[in-house]
């Protein structure tokens, strides 16, 4: 079988050494890589690696085996084109069509799917300039990765930090897993929420539940993939951020709603996926609860939560945003599910049955996905990202 052909595109910054560990990933995986550096990205990492890694000759330059034509044929060949890291100079380039060396001109010829992994110094990343060529190349199907969040060149520390090779590497699978198909979350902003919240009784307990957050950072890793800007409000997770997405940390189910509601404001899509609690103690005991000899424990009183998703379903700041929710059912699963989707007036939800080895903290689910127009989706037991696939299926059906 032929190799997946990808180009690996190196440009000018101090995290062009990561690429390394890619390429690593990419050729020990099957794939045959070509790697296109910038001149700047030589200065970094020389070009005897980069041959000696990837197996290639290595050019910059568009006069290099002017015979084979290497501006058109790298690109028209390609089955993925990733730049990481990509800095904002050749965001911008590729932003307005500038090929001025064998990179820009291999994205200018590629008909295949194109990911960006930014990497740059805050302040950089967050210059409308560069905001508004990230908007553009979004807007044109490319997939740019939101980077992340650490320690950045000297002592600087925020966001523009190259995301972990491995996290790229899995990101760019799941795109090459897609084929031809166009990244239909492209320009999209999408919200998932994750984990599950904990209600504190008092500096030691609290109420909480099982969930680990597994399935909402697989939607994200899904949605990331398929080009949308995803916001991860993530609920007491232990789980490392997934390559790509905003993740909002949060801990309470009144703390979730305020994160919830406020990226929600400029979403197209909403996935609540994150198990949130119902009830929360009336009183928050500022000492810890005392076990007193001879006594039964005080009765613990609770009151409502507020109630995030019919609060989405019912208040959204757009007609075409698209609203899913997720059940988790011990019993009676889909006629619990039909009279919770009536109830919460959410597009879509997705109905799962929970208990030992079942959903909470493990690596597959199995579930039915239930739609506002009568339709129901059954998704056969299988990878979370699987699931995933699935309800980012519906959800730009609905678009449509």
């Amino acid at each position: 079988m032929k190799k997946p052909q990808v180009v690996l595109g190196v440009s000018g910054g101090i995290a062009a050494y990561k690429a390394c560990e890619l390429l690593r990933r990419f050729t020990e995986s099957g794939h045959d890589v070509r790697v296109v550096p910038t001149e700047s990205a030589l200065h970094f990492v020389g070009e005897a690696t980069w041959s000696a890694l990837s197996g290639h000759p290595v050019s910059t330059r568009v006069w290099d085996s002017v015979e084979e034509v290497p501006h058109v044929r790298i690109g028209q060949h390609a089955d993925l084109v990733v730049v990481a890291p990509a800095t904002a100079d050749i965001m911008a380039k590729a932003a307005h069509g500038l090929a001025d060396d064998l990179l820009t001109n291999t994205l200018l010829t590629a008909r295949c799917p194109v990911v960006f992994a930014p990497a740059m110094h805050t302040e950089m990343w967050e210059h409308p300039a560069t905001r508004e060529n990230v908007a553009t190349l979004r807007g044109r199907g490319a997939i740019v990765i939101e980077p992340a969040v650490g320690r950045l060149t000297g002592v600087d520390t925020g966001k523009g930090r190259l995301p972990d090779p491995a996290d790229i590497f899995e990101a760019c699978r799941r795109v090459l897993a897609r084929g031809a198909a166009a990244p239909d979350l492209a320009g999209r902003h999408v919200v998932i929420s994750a984990g599950g919240t904990r209600e504190p009784l008092d500096p030691v307990r609290y109420l909480g539940n099982r969930s680990s957050g597994k399935q909402g950072y697989a939607l994200a890793r899904v949605a990331v993939a398929r080009g949308a800007r995803v916001t991860l409000v993530a609920a007491n997770t232990a789980l490392p951020d997934p390559a790509g997405a905003d993740v909002v940390r949060v801990g309470t189910a009144v703390q979730l709603r305020e994160a919830v509601l406020k990226a929600a404001a400029e979403a197209d899509a909403v996935v609540m996926a994150a198990a949130v609690a119902d009830f929360r103690p009336a009183r928050y005991m500022t000492g810890k609860i005392k076990k007193k000899d001879g006594e039964e424990p005080p009765p613990l009183e609770l009151v409502r939560n507020p109630d995030v998703l019919a609060e989405l379903s019912h208040d959204r700041p757009s007609a075409g945003q698209i609203v899913v929710g997720f059940a988790a059912e011990t019993d009676d699963v889909l006629a619990n599910g039909h009279a919770k989707l009536a109830r919460k007036g959410c597009d879509l939800l997705v109905v799962n049955e929970v208990g030992d080895h079942k959903a909470f903290g493990s690596e597959e689910n199995e579930a039915v996905v239930l739609g506002a127009d009568g339709t129901e989706t059954a998704v056969p037991y299988g990878p979370k990202e699987d699931l995933a696939e699935v309800v980012f299926d519906l959800v730009v059906d609905r678009f449509s």
